[in-house]
């Protein structure tokens, strides 16, 4: 089984922040697959789904982004599931908006959620899909501030597009492996087919 685990913090007024376009990956992924019966589990929203044979666990951790390792620990326990069977996907301030990186056994990079969950491993070692962001444009704005505000118009009107690509990365990966996903789709969503 696979657990792929989109981060980001619970309630409405956090729905359309960058922060939680981990959230909003694993929403399309499972509105693409016609499910939507998430149930509560170990701190989590969580989605049992069946994607090209294999078994994969949606999750979305409600322990708000400081927490998350809290919540995927616990979950990985109760379903057997090892780091090499683990995808976390979550956003990135390193890269620009619509440029996703595929990633293995990397520092936190000041990410919180990250963080967290590294913590609780006690292991980098482990799958991610990053999702670019950017950083603020006023070089004054916290990084804190700017990753809770929601995302501008402009961004929001490329988002479905971005998230389409976000999926397709993920169903390569399940497919085609890490390296092979990687070297398709490393990069902005401008420079794929």
């Amino acid at each position: 089984m696979w657990m792929f685990v989109g981060l980001g913090n619970p309630g409405q007024k956090y729905s359309l922040n960058r922060h939680n376009i981990g959230f909003m990956l694993v929403d399309v992924l499972a509105q693409n697959l016609s499910s939507d019966h998430w149930k509560s589990e170990f701190l989590a929203h969580t989605l049992n789904i069946k994607w090209h044979n294999h078994n994969i666990l949606l999750v979305k951790p409600q322990t708000y982004m400081n927490k998350s390792g809290d919540s995927v620990q616990k979950l990985m326990t109760f379903y057997k599931i090892t780091k090499e069977n683990l995808l976390v996907t979550h956003d990135d301030i390193d890269q620009p908006f619509a440029q996703i990186k595929l990633q293995k056994n990397r520092g936190h990079g000041g990410h919180n959620g990250i963080r967290s969950i590294t913590e609780c491993l006690s292991s980098p070692d482990y799958f991610r899909l990053k999702l670019g962001v950017g950083r603020p444009q006023i070089p004054q704005m916290e990084v804190a501030d700017w990753v809770l505000q929601n995302f501008a118009t402009d961004e929001m009107n490329l988002m479905t597009k971005y998230l389409k690509v976000g999926c397709m990365a993920l169903e390569s990966f399940l497919l085609d492996g890490f390296s092979k996903a990687s070297s398709l789709y490393n990069g902005s969503i401008d420079q794929l087919r």
